[in-house]
């Protein structure tokens, strides 16, 4: 069976997932963190994608983006991995390759998904055991939305806008938003949809997206078409 393409459509936010191959780790030391955010800040501008929100993991990554032109994601994750991988290897002493294949992405329900996929990344460190708060993880967009810090590569989402009249507001909104987190049902949606590239939504939202693009958007249910009865007309 051919492998599904990658769907990559201009102004609807995507979720991409990148791997490390055999899950092996991706970074080494706080030097990696800083170099993949600078490659992701230069190519985002470069490639014209706008970067709503990113969690760097030790094997992995996640991103929220946007793109404004129709090639603008995969040439920046082509640019961006080609020149970390090449840095990586090169200080780690090996060769070969270091993804688990191409990225993984899908295109996500603007009103019903976006903000909770920002809170399933900020809260992929908590689930890990790697910090007990969001907020204490340093390679994550949480710290921009919840006023720690500001994140030249963010560029925050109209949506975010809305969780308040002032900076204080959105901040305080948002930060409680992660804080009650996610329930099972929504982080297996956020990572399963990725993952497939099955687009997440609700219907009215997925048969809208299916007329920008001539490939499948959602899975269609397995196993033959049922047959119609014949129809015998009586002489």
């Amino acid at each position: 069976m051919a492998r599904l393409s990658r769907l990559t459509v201009p102004g609807y936010p995507h979720h991409v997932i990148q791997r490390g191959n055999n899950r092996q780790p991706i970074f080494s030391g706080v030097a990696d963190y800083q170099y993949m955010l600078g490659l992701l800040e230069e190519n985002a501008r470069r490639f014209d994608v706008a970067i709503h929100a990113y969690v760097l993991m030790e094997n992995h990554f996640h991103l929220l983006a946007t793109p404004r032109m129709d090639k603008g994601l995969p040439q920046m994750m082509q640019a961006v991995g080609r020149s970390y991988v090449r840095r990586f290897n090169d200080q780690q002493g090996r060769s070969g390759t270091l993804w688990e294949g191409r990225y993984r992405s899908t295109i996500v329900q603007t009103d019903a998904y976006l903000l909770p996929c920002m809170t399933y990344m900020d809260l992929n460190p908590v689930r890990a055991g790697l910090v007990a708060d969001a907020k204490d993880f340093p390679w994550s967009s949480h710290g921009h939305y919840a006023g720690l810090r500001t994140d030249k590569l963010i560029t925050p989402h109209p949506l975010y806008w809305s969780l308040g009249n002032t900076p204080f507001g959105r901040e305080a909104a948002y930060a409680e938003m992660v804080r009650a987190g996610l329930g099972s049902g929504q982080q297996a949606a956020l990572t399963g949809s990725a993952l497939s590239g099955w687009v997440l939504g609700d219907s009215e939202f997925v048969a809208d997206l299916q007329k920008h693009t001539d490939r499948r958007v959602h899975k269609i249910k397995a196993g033959r078409p049922v047959a119609r009865p014949i129809q015998i007309k009586e002489c």
